[in-house]
């Protein structure tokens, strides 16, 4: 069952592994997009993490705190970063051990709450960082969260099941969510 079913429907659990394994930009850009209504103030989305270097990333947190990030090297202190590569599952912002004052720096931001989620199938680990401005993710927001991030994880797996066509356009997609207009 296509992701998109199981947040339409808030049905979560037992969920079936993906058998699709060619999604189309349409597809993908549909469960992007649920992922934006779910952290309205952005989210970053790692897929399929071999040693530091992501094979898909997606970003919508706004492009001053990009800019920010980068400009000052904040992934080398970031917790949920840490955080991503040491476990699975779920961690609220607010409970991360944030010495260096990344999240403090990222409310600063306009991403004063968030969450996130790691899954680790072995062989890669995929990571998303969430943000809502207003308040705390409930639990149900969390499971939608990770039953998207699990299915596009399952998805896009194997490259190799994956038409060149696809992967072209997910590498596309990647550039436009994370620079919009490029």
């Amino acid at each position: 069952m296509p992701v998109q079913d199981y947040f339409e429907d808030s049905v979560v659990g037992n969920r079936k592994a993906s058998t699709s394994m060619s999604r189309t930009q349409t597809e993908i850009s549909q469960v992007l997009g649920n992922l934006n209504k779910l952290a309205p103030a952005g989210y970053a989305l790692g897929l399929h993490i071999q040693y530091t270097t992501p094979k898909f990333m997606f970003q919508t947190y706004p492009k001053d705190w990009l800019d920010y990030y980068s400009q000052n090297g904040l992934i080398m202190s970031d917790p949920m970063v840490a955080w991503g590569f040491e476990h699975a599952g779920f961690c609220r912002w607010s409970d991360l051990d944030d010495s260096a004052g990344v999240m403090k720096q990222a409310g600063e931001h306009g991403m004063k709450f968030g969450a996130v989620y790691a899954t680790d199938a072995g062989d890669s680990r995929s990571i998303g960082g969430f943000a809502r401005n207003d308040r705390e993710f409930d639990d149900a927001e969390l499971e939608k969260m990770k039953v998207i991030v699990d299915d596009l994880h399952d998805s896009m797996a194997d490259q190799a099941k994956l038409t060149p066509d696809t992967i072209q356009q997910l590498k596309n997609m990647s550039v436009m969510v994370t620079h919009p207009g490029s």
